[in-house]
């Protein structure tokens, strides 16, 4: 099973970090960090998602169709060469949609802030990066004969595991509402908005950057 690090750290990360700082202008170490940041977010997401047999069977149908099918991790420099398709970003606005819900302009913001880049160009990246990061997770899925939402909790959770000490803390200042240690169980919460929790994804950013 691969985890996100050897994603962003392997050939295919540098090409993907490559790629979508040329697409947005902003250098590949902002990019960098940008996606090292947003990637596990948006896994730590599609993880609370697939805790309701709704949402697994949403997410598992996703990752079947067509157009998530992993194909796109196949012809990165294609991808990338004539400059992203709008079809892409489109898609990627999409899967921001449903796994933020209104809380996207917050996560947002709390990346841009601490990756120092502009919040436009924050969501531009992450428009490229959610369909990349469906691909990746379909590929994970076939790799792994992932076939039930048990099954995809486990290899979320897998991916997940080893992410460098800096990340995680963000991770989990962003998502630990309760304060227990355990984001994966908060991102609903504070990302999707679906508990009473004090103050929400803003009222804890507030905190996390001294708002």
């Amino acid at each position: 099973m691969s985890g996100l690090l050897d994603l962003l750290s392997g050939p295919m990360g540098q090409q993907l970090i490559s790629g979508v700082a040329g697409q947005t202008g902003e250098s590949e170490g902002k990019t960098a960090s940008v996606l090292s940041m947003a990637m596990p977010l948006l896994l730590g997401a599609m993880k609370k998602n697939v805790s309701t047999p709704e949402g697994a069977q949403g997410l598992m149908s996703a990752l079947q169709g067509g157009k998530h099918d992993g194909s796109i991790l196949d012809n990165l420099g294609g991808l990338f060469g004539g400059g992203v398709d709008d079809a892409v970003t489109n898609d990627g606005a999409g899967i921001l949609g449903h796994l933020l819900g209104s809380k996207q302009e917050s996560v947002e913001s709390a990346i841009s802030q601490k990756a120092g880049v502009d919040a436009g160009s924050v969501g531009n990246i992450l428009k490229i990066a959610a369909p990349i990061l469906m691909g990746f997770l379909s590929k994970q899925t076939s790799q792994n004969n992932v076939s039930d939402a048990s099954g995809m909790n486990a290899l979320l959770g897998g991916m997940l595991g080893g992410q460098p000490q800096e990340n995680q803390s963000l991770i989990t200042s962003l998502l630990d509402a309760d304060g227990d240690g355990s984001i994966l169980d908060d991102v609903a919460g504070m990302v999707m908005g679906s508990s009473g929790k004090k103050g929400g994804i803003g009222g804890l950013l507030g905190g996390l950057f001294g708002k």
